[in-house]
């Protein structure tokens, strides 16, 4: 097997190789893995645990992330620009933005036919999986124990123009078959949605493994987190999972595009309106209130909507705030350096 070949095999493409210099001597790799102070990568040449010091330490690698090596020195010299990246809010009042999973095929968006469905919910996974470049798949589990699961079907199919919807019992190895299809070599898969919904199960499944699975709560039908650390796994069909907890409360940053294409209706409306400000509430010549009027919008999606932009903008602009009064603070530490340094040349 030729190194290009090899390199194809963990996902590498031309939106990498279009990246590097082609005189240098850095070897590429993929993050397999991330650990406190260092990375376990995978390259033509195997396996390999590095030790994050120095430049290495800033770079905010993540799992699915390509680098490149200098073996020589076993130490990543440079982060190759992700197609995509999913991302979120870091806890605190800090607003910084932690990466979760980089270069991401396929999201695998799972939820249950049951009192775990939630349109607002996919609707915000239905971003996330946009803005991070990834094709989503919506899987709703457990349609075995459901009454009339082909509703669930048909209320998830509706949420975003061509979504692709798979109703399957995620114990059944037949039916958990059909998502093999973007599996295969290269490529790379990843699972968001609530606890107990069967993802565990679904990795089992395709994997062949036996992760650890939570059982269901009888009270509210809610699992426990099964999933601890982010890694990335080898299938059978030569392509890769992504196993990453802290995906659940994804919140909303900088997604406004992602956002119009999963609400491309209410954006294709919004463009006909009288005023290009409008606000889509009392407006005259407001199109998207013309639509609720006659029915063919439904107010409850504008709702949604409107929340989740409000949530995009909140969460941006806490971000541009924060890079700003950072900005400023530095600027602030040069100038007080600066005068020190005229009051010792005085002296």
């Amino acid at each position: 097997m030729s190194i290009e070949e090899a390199l194809a095999t963990l996902g590498w493409r031309q939106h990498f190789q279009s990246q590097v210099d082609p005189d240098s001597t850095d070897t590429p790799a993929r993050v397999m893995s991330v650990h406190r102070g260092r990375v376990e990568i995978a390259s033509e040449a195997g396996r390999a645990s590095i030790e994050l010091h120095g430049q290495s330490a800033t770079l905010g690698l993540t799992v699915g992330d390509w680098v490149l090596v200098d073996e020589s020195r076993s130490q990543i010299m440079a982060r190759l620009q992700p197609f995509g990246l999913f991302q979120r809010r870091a806890a605190g009042t800090g607003g910084d933005i932690q990466a979760i999973a980089a270069n991401v095929d396929t999201l695998f968006i799972v939820t249950s036919a049951n009192r775990d469905f939630n349109v607002a919910r996919l609707e915000r996974y239905l971003a996330i999986a946009h803005d991070a470049g990834a094709f989503p798949l919506i899987v709703i589990t457990k349609s075995d124990l459901a009454e009339s699961p082909q509703e669930f079907a048909a209320t998830a199919g509706k949420l975003s123009p061509g979504i692709l919807v798979e109703l399957l019992d995620a114990r059944n190895a037949d039916q958990v078959a059909v998502l093999r299809a973007w599996c295969g070599e290269g490529q790379t898969v990843a699972l968001l949605g609530s606890s107990g919904v069967g993802k565990s199960t679904i990795i089992n499944t395709l994997s062949g493994s036996e992760q650890d699975t939570s059982a269901t709560r009888e009270d509210d039908q809610r699992g426990r987190h099964t999933t601890t650390s982010r890694s990335m796994h080898l299938l059978p069909d030569g392509g890769w999972l992504i196993d990453t907890p802290g995906m659940r409360e994804l919140q909303l940053v900088d997604v406004g595009a992602a956002l119009d294409d999963v609400f491309s209706d209410i954006a294709a409306l919004a463009g006909q309106c009288r005023f290009t400000d409008c606000s889509h509430e009392s407006e005259p010549g407001c199109v998207v209130q013309a639509a609720i009027s006659d029915d063919t919008l439904d107010p409850d999606r504008l709702r949604r909507y409107r929340k989740l932009q409000s949530e995009d903008r909140r969460n941006s602009e806490s971000i541009a705030e924060r890079r700003s009064r950072d900005k400023g603070f530095g600027k602030l530490i040069k100038s007080v350096l600066s005068e020190k340094q005229k009051y010792k040349g005085g002296n």
